[in-house]
């Protein structure tokens, strides 16, 4: 017998990008979920348990902020901010609140689509545990979080606890942006957030180190204005 399709709630106050998203997602054989406010949408997050949220920021009787802060309090559920909201503030606020993508709008299917099949992907990892995998490979390279090595065409690659601590916070987190913030607080602590160019400085190292063109990365992606990403090996 085969199993229910995904559930995914979107909560959009404006009529014509809910019907662009359902249409978009029904036709992918998603089940889709409509809710206008944040009041509508923590009570179907809540009642209907989906397997991804799509949240608007700007809803008429709340920031989606507050419904992101609220979720994460109790799980780890996937949520995509899809927002007209694109100043790089923005972005940072709803990373650091726990969102797991941000969609800047106008947006297309096919963008909408890749990042709902990676937050889903996420979201059926780590259903019923919180735990990072132990190893995480991208293509010739294998991160191996629980001995603490590296090894790249199965050579080891030798880093510093600092370099290793940062390709850490990004292989527990692939596929999804790991804010400046969120990196100099994992890494180097609360006293260091304000410390951007610490980041730069290792992650330049990394590269070097991991990247066949650290000039022109494939695996330690920067997002412009937010933070950097470890991409995700393509499915073999």
């Amino acid at each position: 017998m085969s199993s229910s399709p995904p559930l995914i709630v979107v909560i959009e106050d404006e009529a014509p990008i809910r019907r662009f998203l359902r249409a978009s997602l029904s036709v992918e054989g998603f089940d889709v979920l409509e809710s206008t406010t944040a009041k509508e949408g923590l009570r179907a997050i809540t009642q209907q348990h989906p397997a991804l949220v799509l949240l608007d920021l700007g809803l008429p009787d709340a920031d989606g902020l507050d419904i992101i802060r609220q979720v994460r309090e109790w799980s780890a559920l996937p949520i995509i901010v899809i927002s007209a909201r694109g100043e790089e503030t923005s972005k940072i606020a709803a990373l650091d609140a726990g969102a797991d993508d941000y969609l800047t709008k106008p947006f297309g299917v096919g963008e909408l689509l890749a990042r709902a099949r990676v937050a889903l992907r996420h979201g059926a990892q780590r259903a019923g545990f919180e735990a990072a995998p132990a190893r995480v490979t991208l293509g010739e390279i294998v991160i191996d979080l629980a001995l603490r090595t590296v090894t790249k065409e199965g050579e080891e690659v030798k880093l510093t606890k600092i370099e290793f601590d940062l390709l850490a916070a990004l292989a527990r987190n692939v596929g999804k942006v790991v804010t400046h913030r969120q990196l100099l607080k994992e890494v180097w602590g609360p006293h260091a957030v304000q410390e951007s160019h610490y980041v730069r400085v290792f992650m330049a190292n990394l590269r070097k180190k991991l990247e066949a063109d650290p000039a022109r990365p494939q695996w330690l992606i920067t997002e412009q204005g937010v933070g950097y990403r470890l991409k995700e090996s393509a499915p073999g």
